[in-house]
């Protein structure tokens, strides 16, 4: 497995997609009303293959440079995902996560993101990173402040979810933020 060490306890890898799609398709089935709420294309995976169908997608996007996309790793165990969706021609990169609920209230997220942006700056030659996040959205919101970004502002209906559309909260992090640890 290629992967990349955040800490003693969490990895982020390239997708395994038959190994790898099993635990991850479990993870959205066991909590798929709470994650649909706010990631609208959990309804669209309704089988472990169409999990794997996905991770093979991923995979080829990062073999052309469009997206990143992690299994997140907990002591050796699939607890989610995380990704940079796009990169950005003017050196910017939006951060997507999502995270199985037994490994929620544990801090994984945040240090996930750390370690995203550890790879975005250091790696991928980034000088901004977004995350935005429904504003009724707590959880991603506390992972996006906990992470030390900034909050840039509110877009009005700015994301589309299955119940319509949301304000959403944009964040962001700069490399000389990162480097300089403000």
């Amino acid at each position: 497995m290629f992967s990349y060490s955040v800490d003693d306890e969490i990895e982020l890898a390239i997708p395994r997609p038959a190994f790898d799609a099993p635990a991850l398709f479990k993870l959205l089935e066991a909590d798929r009303s709470v994650l649909s709420r706010y990631l609208p294309w959990v309804n669209q995976t309704k089988t472990a293959a169409d999990e794997e169908q996905a991770l093979r997608l991923f995979n080829t996007h990062l073999g052309t440079g469009q997206s990143l996309n992690l299994v997140v790793m907990v002591a050796g165990e699939v607890a989610g995902m995380i990704s940079f969706n796009d990169f950005a021609a003017n050196q910017s990169a939006d951060v997507g996560y999502w995270l199985g609920a037994a490994f929620r209230g544990r801090n994984v997220m945040h240090r996930a993101v750390a370690g995203l942006c550890e790879l975005g700056f250091s790696e991928y030659g980034l000088n901004k990173i977004i995350i935005r996040a429904a504003i009724d959205n707590a959880a991603s919101n506390a992972v996006a402040r906990k992470a030390g970004f900034h909050l840039d502002g509110t877009l009005r209906d700015g994301e589309p979810l299955a119940d319509g559309f949301h304000d959403e909260n944009e964040w962001s992090l700069l490399k000389r933020e990162w480097v300089s640890g403000d």
